[in-house]
């Protein structure tokens, strides 16, 4: 009799220990799954660099001393060195598609020559407003840095070039995707505004 009880209760211990682990492996796995898209700032800085394309539909404002010029572009990338980019607005030069890749810059609309767009409209040109420039710069800089300021995640780098020597990618924390960079000259006045109105990413790791 003493050896049954002796059993029952070391079998009741051991249920007790076992839904003890239980709940609270549901407990942490919750804990767990409703933190999910509040990613760390190192994966969220993974994620950007891991990159391998993206179709992004951004606003852009280019600052110089005598005036600024504002777009509206639909931009596609595809790793390593493919970038396509197509006015929407303004009006007057809507259409135009620049394509950077192996082969060198090309130009698809019949109004324009490249060189004539690239004379009138140089900015548009410029490798800085992909987003692929901004990883490239992160990956060999060794002053890159990421940081969360006020809620928002901001991966900040610096490059050789005076007129875009400081770059800033304001990332969504939630969502991982871009919102905002700015591109500042080496006096630090601001020269390239971009904002991430709409983008689809995939990445290497996918």
């Amino acid at each position: 009799m003493n050896i049954k009880k002796v059993i029952f209760f070391t079998m009741l211990g051991v249920v007790v220990i076992l839904l003890t682990i239980y709940f609270l492996f549901i407990k942490n796995t919750t804990k767990i799954f409703n933190n999910g898209n509040n990613s760390s700032n190192q994966e969220i800085e993974k994620y950007i660099l891991d990159i391998s394309s993206y179709k992004a539909n951004i606003t852009v404002e280019i600052y110089s001393n005598k005036n600024t010029n504002k777009y509206i572009l639909y931009q596609e990338y595809i790793s390593p060195n493919t970038n396509k980019q197509e006015v929407i607005e303004p009006t007057n030069i809507k259409g135009v598609k620049i394509t950077r890749d192996e082969n060198g810059i090309t130009l698809e609309n019949s109004k324009f020559s490249l060189k004539e767009l690239l004379n009138k409209y140089e900015s548009l040109e410029n490798n800085c407003l992909d987003l692929s420039s901004f990883i490239q710069d992160y990956s060999k800089s060794d002053k890159s840095k990421i940081e969360e300021t006020n809620g928002k995640v901001i991966m900040s780098t610096e490059n050789s070039n005076k007129y875009g020597k400081y770059k800033k990618l304001y990332i969504d924390k939630n969502s991982c995707k871009p919102t905002k960079m700015e591109i500042k000259d080496v006096n630090q006045k601001t020269t390239i505004n971009i904002l991430y109105n709409e983008i689809e990413i995939n990445c290497f790791n996918n």
